[in-house]
């Protein structure tokens, strides 16, 4: 009985999707070409669909043997079917659908099947063509190869059983331009189908079917009802200022139009720093690295696509400028040892705080503001090259040198130099006489003073203690007298013997305690009493150069009175 009203109401869908894909046709013998659809037609509630369906099931029955093992079948390709569904759309995109389809007419084998799912479409904007996919579950119901039906054999027959079904796949629908858009052709529909049949364990009528099925439909569609829905929800965002430095604020704003005002819009946003519920949002970009940032805005009042909308809004967080110095050095010319003041002026565009810090290239510097000190104590003379440092709290920097020239140091004052010495121990009885062995170091003498032409000599005669003996001797000499014989007598041979001009000799005694006398270069510029203090000036005019003469000879009784006139008052016997 079931099996007699599914194959009735199968061949009446068959007829009504012949009729239908029919209709098209003869009108089409009238045009070349199918009327445009009327422009933007509104998108129907409902929509039934009647058509024809082809279906390929693909899969094998193992069939059980009563001997054991299986006996492989499979099902056919059904030419003829036909199918009837019908959607109900929630709104202009998704709906839900149920499907009748029949396919009885295979070789032996058929099925039928009822299904529920959803559907979506995709109209585009002409609302003329409007592709959509769908899926579905449900059952089938299944009469595998040599069924129940006609010429079946009853032993190897598989009678009509109902097993569960899923299906998948889409279609393209084109509205037809008659009856106001409410006709149209689905010129195809494509989905796959799995079929699960189970006839049991039963020999030559037992086994299960798994079928992936290829169903191909095309036919008539009937629209009803309409969804005109309201303009769509617009949102446009602005970014205040556009570029800004890093710790800038950003204030993002939102503008929304065709809101609903009996309905309550929520905001919201997203983005680097982006955050709140109202139609504003402040960035603190602090934090932010420097490039461009975008920030999405968002506005809803419901749950319907064409009830919220989204913006963006782009802003550029700009890379700091990097600060300048300039480094002036006062005085910058100073003589060895003496300082220089180092003033550095740092600006920074956007006003950072800045880090001062200095290096020299000879002497020493410190500071770490703004003015650091040169000390130019052990720098050689010229130039010091300085360099004035800022950095920037974010690590950006910026130098500037100066130059300090160091005087070159004046020259030394020139020194005293001490010659060689005369001894006077070796001739007792003559112990002021220049001897043979002071000619020597005198040579020596006259050749430095040849040599430094504008050099004195400085001659410093010293002797021992002398015990008073004038009781004994009134002619004896003191230690003083005795030094500056000394003296003077080594002058006198510079002058007589060596040809040094007198007036560059001058003679001066000493209290060391020995007989001696020290002869002292004192070159151009430098000072003999600063450089050898404690010396006593001779009056030569009070004392005679003695002449040098061998030991043993006397001079003529008229030379005596001469000699001793001349002599007078100094002393004029050598002892």
């Amino acid at each position: 009985m079931n099996s007699r009203l599914f194959n009735s109401l199968g061949r009446i869908l068959l007829a009504g999707c012949v009729l239908g894909v029919g209709a098209p046709v003869m009108f089409g013998q009238s045009s070349s070409s199918l009327p445009a659809a009327p422009q933007q037609p509104p998108l129907s509630r409902v929509d039934v669909f009647l058509g024809y369906s082809y279906a390929a099931p693909k899969g094998t029955v193992e069939t059980p043997l009563p001997g054991g093992g299986t006996f492989a079948q499979r099902p056919s390709d059904i030419d003829a079917g036909a199918v009837a569904s019908g959607a109900y759309y929630f709104n202009r995109w998704v709906g839900g659908q149920i499907e009748y389809g029949n396919h009885i007419l295979g070789k032996n084998d058929g099925y039928q099947d009822i299904m529920g799912g959803i559907i979506f479409r995709f109209p585009v904007e002409s609302q003329q063509i409007i592709p959509f996919v769908h899926g579905l579950v449900g059952a089938s119901y299944f009469g595998g190869p040599n069924n129940d039906g006609p010429g079946a054999n009853p032993l190897t027959a598989h009678p009509y059983t109902w097993g569960p079904s899923l299906e998948a796949g889409g279609g393209l629908d084109y509205n037809l331009p008659w009856f106001d858009g409410r006709l149209g052709l689905r010129l195809f529909q494509a989905d796959y189908q799995y079929i699960h049949a189970n006839w049991g364990p039963q020999v030559y009528s037992g086994g299960r079917l798994n079928a992936n099925t290829a169903q191909l439909s095309t036919g008539l569609v009937l629209h009803f009802g309409s969804i005109t829905p309201p303009p769509p929800v617009a949102y446009a965002c602005s970014a205040s200022p556009a570029e800004v430095y890093p710790g800038d604020p950003v204030t993002i704003t939102g503008t929304a139009t065709n809101l609903n005002p009996k309905k309550t819009a929520t905001y919201s946003w997203s983005g680097e720093g982006a955050s709140g519920t109202s139609s504003t949002t402040t960035i603190a970009t602090g934090s932010l690295a420097p490039g461009s940032y975008t920030v999405t805005g968002h506005v809803s009042e419901g749950v319907k696509p064409w009830q919220s909308a989204d913006c963006s809004a782009a802003f550029t967080v700009k890379q700091f400028e990097p600060p300048t110095v300039s480094c002036v050095a006062n005085p910058s010319n100073v003589n060895p040892g003496d300082s220089s003041t180092i003033t550095a002026t740092g600006v920074s565009p956007q006003n950072r705080p800045l880090t001062y810090s200095y290096q020299a290239s000879a002497g020493s510097i410190s500071g770490t503001g703004t003015t650091a000190t040169l000390s130019t104590t052990g720098a050689p003379s010229g130039e010091i090259t300085v360099t004035c440092n800022v950095v920037d709290d974010k690590g950006q920097t910026a130098s500037a040198t100066t130059t300090v020239t160091v005087a070159a140091p004046p020259a030394p004052a020139p020194k005293t130099q001490t010659l060689c010495s005369i001894g006077f121990d070796h001739d007792k009885k003559r112990p002021t006489r220049v001897d043979n062995d002071a000619k020597g170091c005198l040579d020596d003498v006259a050749l430095n003073l040849q040599r430094s032409a504008d050099a004195t000599l400085v001659v410093v005669g010293n002797s021992a203690p002398i015990p008073e003996q004038r009781g004994k001797h009134r002619n004896a000499m003191t230690a003083d007298e005795a030094a500056a014989q000394r003296a003077v007598n080594a002058k006198a041979y510079l002058v007589t013997e060596k040809g040094i001009d007198a007036s560059r000799i001058s003679v001066r005694t000493d209290s060391t305690g020995t007989n001696e006398v020290q002869n002292y270069l004192v070159p151009a510029g430098a000072t003999f009493d600063t450089d050898v203090p404690g010396t006593t000036a001779v009056d030569e005019s009070k004392v005679t150069p003695q002449e040098r003469k061998p030991l043993g000879t006397r001079p003529q009784p008229h030379h005596r009175k001469k000699a001793a006139a001349a002599a007078a008052p100094a002393p004029t016997s050598q002892q």
